[in-house]
């Protein structure tokens, strides 16, 4: 198989998985048992670079909702034309003293969610990467909190305290950022995780997945970085090439996936994915035995 149509189905992979409750780097893991792109160093560093392309997926469909000073978000002191006869650096001036209070006060519950993965992933990476990255552990790990979903979902009664982000606290923000940790596990999957600390504090189904997206981008952007550093960026001109293919791909493909999945959630729960787990998971004890 040519190294272009690895880099093709692995940056599918990636996009698709990234932002489902499936678990993108179980997926890798698996498709690099049968598609693997060589050296070892490059394929290791190929898998964590091309989430660039998955983060800035939803970053450019959120950008409204994510940036606080946004024109169209602040209410201005001037008219119009008062703000465009100013020169660039008023322009500046003015938006950062003019930036949208709801929207910063959601990017202090994406921190605030971020800072517990921040701590415990410098401090856990490398055990996790030398004792947890094997086939097993993500085929445990997906059937798992298959059925965690499954009876989250299952569970009558349940209390919606944050129907929208702007109901969400900073104390349910934290205990998704815990619940984030799970995802260190391969095959837990960190939209999983935050997803069901989402439900199990409060939030309705688009509140969770939602601000799973956004905690993804400091997440993601943090965990690339360390890999990137310890890894290394010593690679020859066609590698960085197949490396810039793959963040395309998983961009367009993941920004499809995320449209799809909003459409989705909207009128049905999460238990498909958890069936989805725990079948992907029992063909993979199958298949390693």
């Amino acid at each position: 198989m040519s190294e272009f149509l690895k880099v093709v189905i692995l940056s599918f992979v990636e996009g698709i998985t990234e932002f489902l409750p499936v678990s993108s780097t179980g997926h890798l893991i698996l498709v690099n048992e049968f598609v693997k792109l060589e050296p070892e160093a490059f394929s290791n560093a190929f898998n964590v670079i091309i989430q660039l392309g998955a983060i800035f997926a939803v970053i450019s469909q959120y950008f409204y909702k994510l940036n606080p000073w946004d024109l169209g978000k602040i209410s201005f002191n001037k008219d119009m034309a008062g703000y465009e006869r100013m020169t660039s650096k008023e322009k500046i001036s003015f938006r950062l003293k003019n930036f949208h209070k709801p929207t910063m006060r959601l990017w202090i519950k994406v921190v605030i969610g971020f800072l517990p993965a921040m701590v415990l992933g410098l401090i856990f990476d490398d055990i996790i990467d030398k004792y947890l990255f094997s086939p097993k552990v993500v085929a445990g790990a997906l059937i798992f909190w298959g059925i965690v979903i499954i009876i989250i979902e299952k569970r009558k009664n349940r209390k919606v305290l944050a129907k929208n982000l702007g109901d969400l606290s900073p104390s349910q923000a934290l205990k998704i950022g815990f619940f984030q940790c799970l995802a260190m596990i391969p095959g837990t999957s960190r939209s999983a995780a935050t997803i069901i600390g989402g439900l199990t504090a409060g939030t309705s189904r688009t509140v969770a997945a939602e601000f799973s997206f956004f905690l993804a981008i400091p997440t993601m952007l943090g965990a690339t970085t360390l890999k990137i550093i310890k890894l290394g960026t010593s690679f020859s001109q066609s590698q960085w090439l197949l490396i810039f293919l793959g963040a395309i791909l998983s961009y367009l493909v993941a920004a499809v996936v995320i449209k799809t999945f909003m459409k989705y959630i909207k009128s049905h729960d999460f238990v498909v994915f958890g069936i989805y787990r725990i079948i992907v998971g029992i063909l993979v004890f199958i298949f390693i035995h």
